[in-house]
């Protein structure tokens, strides 16, 4: 009987001893694997229209939550607020003047080394889903693989608002289908399949969840949301004329439709990244490419591209593994979208490689710091489409000041804090005189960093022979849209336009 206890006591020691010598292995291998990331981007979500930014009407419950557990960069600025010259900056980690990709529907060139390239060379899942617009071949043309930048999981389509029926590429079916309900519920619960799928893989993934909302059409937000906001109850900023009041409320209410909605379905990626455990191994982001006016500085609904914090500036929230104390914190010191990738590079301890421009912020997201400041760097370099009439400029952001010039000089001045809605330009004021000053010198030297040297739209569009619409002015990627074939669209023929030649056309 002894010696069945003795015996039996052994075991029970062993086994235990084997368990804690699996679950050091298991935690040494988590310890080991470089965090996954969760991308979120949406499309012309400005910064102040969530509840957490201070928005009286909007409602964000899933964000304003995110936004008490990860760094919240309250002065993010998109590098150039349109799609492609944002999107293209966020994957190279440079300036659109360096990269020629300053217009919307160009071709991303396979030359460029891009984030998911990146992390695929360091042994990550690559993979994602919804709206692209890199591609250059049309906004409905299947994109093969090797025109993805490194992506291989792919469920994806170049652009589509059609957020009732959105379109899309299911990886290396060329045959178009379908997402079965709205675009942003449809593809966050297959972005989650995916998750949940690689949740336990030894290798980390790059999910990259690119979201059309909350980018008009208006009206086709879900009838529920849309109901949340009665257009007569809604708050317009001071900066919204009269002129633009009555279609100013009509749009809002379908962009907060959507930007609820959205955030209803962001709120589903995030519960499920905290019921499968993976945040204390995962960096999430949720960020916007551009904003839009919607009516303010007497600007219509739906325009960007301009130098305005409507246009500009954007959300950007960061979590990462041992966030801990920083959970919640403000950085009020500007990020521009070439920032991003060295600053995810970093934080992923993978070695940022030449020739990316944009500078590691993981100083800022790891200890932030409210009172910090920096110069940030934003630009429209050849104003097209609806802002085709607008001058070019660049522009700097710091965490009280904005300042912008075009060709012909000094265009904006704007002391953020005291004139939060920018309604007195303080150019040339005798008292801000040696402030105008000291922006000036740090965008001259902001331009000078990059080797930009600042010309008119006509000497960029000659550079890389690119060619507008003469009606639309803008890049004629309409003419794709028919099956991958080209249609008669009258003088200009559709050509892939690219800042590097591509030949198969």
């Amino acid at each position: 009987m002894r010696l069945s206890k003795a015996i039996l006591y052994f075991v029970v020691i062993l086994i235990t001893q084997l368990s804690c010598k699996k679950e050091v292995k298991v935690e040494k291998e988590k310890q080991a694997k470089k965090p996954n990331i969760v991308y979120i981007l949406t499309d012309q979500w400005r910064g102040s229209a969530l509840g957490y930014a201070g928005n009286p009407d909007v409602k964000t419950p899933n964000l304003d939550a995110f936004s008490k557990t990860s760094v919240n960069f309250t002065n993010a600025v998109s590098v150039a607020p349109v799609c492609t010259p944002h999107r293209a900056a966020l994957l190279t980690g440079k300036f659109p003047t360096t990269t020629g990709m300053f217009l919307n529907d160009l071709y991303l060139p396979a030359e460029e080394l891009t984030m998911a390239e990146i992390y695929k060379s360091e042994g990550y899942n690559t993979a994602y889903w919804g709206k692209w617009h890199l591609d250059g071949h049309g906004r409905s043309t299947y994109i093969p693989k090797d025109r993805r930048q490194g992506f291989d999981f792919w469920r994806a389509l170049e652009c589509s608002h059609n957020y009732t029926k959105m379109p899309y590429y299911d990886n290396d079916n060329s045959e178009m289908k379908y997402w079965d309900e709205y675009s942003p519920f449809a593809i966050v619960k297959d972005a989650n399949k995916y998750i949940t799928e690689h949740a336990n893989d030894k290798k980390p993934f790059l999910a990259f969840i690119s979201i059309a909302t909350p980018h008009f059409p208006h009206y086709s937000a879900p009838k529920k949301y849309k109901d949340m906001y009665p257009p007569n109850t809604l708050t317009l900023n001071p900066n919204v004329t009269e002129k633009m009041e009555k279609k100013s409320r009509e749009e809002l209410q379908g962009y907060y439709a959507h930007a609820t909605a959205t955030d209803e379905a962001i709120g589903l990626v995030l519960d499920k990244l905290k019921a499968l455990e993976l945040l204390n191994n995962t960096i999430v982001v949720f960020s916007a490419d551009h904003g839009e006016m919607m009516g303010a500085h007497d600007v219509r609904p739906f325009q960007k591209q301009l130098a305005w914090d409507e246009s500009m500036r954007v959300p950007f929230l960061i979590s990462y593994p041992g966030i801990d104390n920083q959970k919640g914190a403000v950085v009020n010191a500007p990020l521009t979208t070439p920032d991003i990738l060295p600053s995810l590079l970093a934080l992923c301890n993978i070695e940022i490689p030449e020739g990316i421009e944009g500078e590691d912020l993981t100083g800022l997201i790891k200890n932030p710091d409210a009172n910090a400041d920096r110069v940030a760097l934003a630009m429209s370099v050849a104003p097209f489409a609806g802002s085709y009439n607008n001058p070019p400029y660049r522009a700097i952001r710091t965490k009280q000041f904005t300042y912008a010039r075009t060709p012909d000089g000094p265009s904006m001045f704007f002391d953020n804090v005291t004139d939060p809605y920018q309604m007195n330009n303080l150019l040339d004021k005798p008292e801000f005189k040696s402030v105008q000053k000291e922006l000036n010198n740090k965008l001259i030297e902001k331009l000078a960093q990059i080797g930009d040297e600042f010309k008119s739209r006509d000497y960029y569009l000659k550079k890389y022979n690119y060619v507008f619409d003469e009606k639309k002015h803008a890049i004629p990627f309409w003419g794709f849209d028919e099956g991958g074939k080209v249609k008669d669209i009258g003088k200009t023929k559709p050509v892939v336009q690219s800042p590097k030649p591509y030949l198969n056309q």
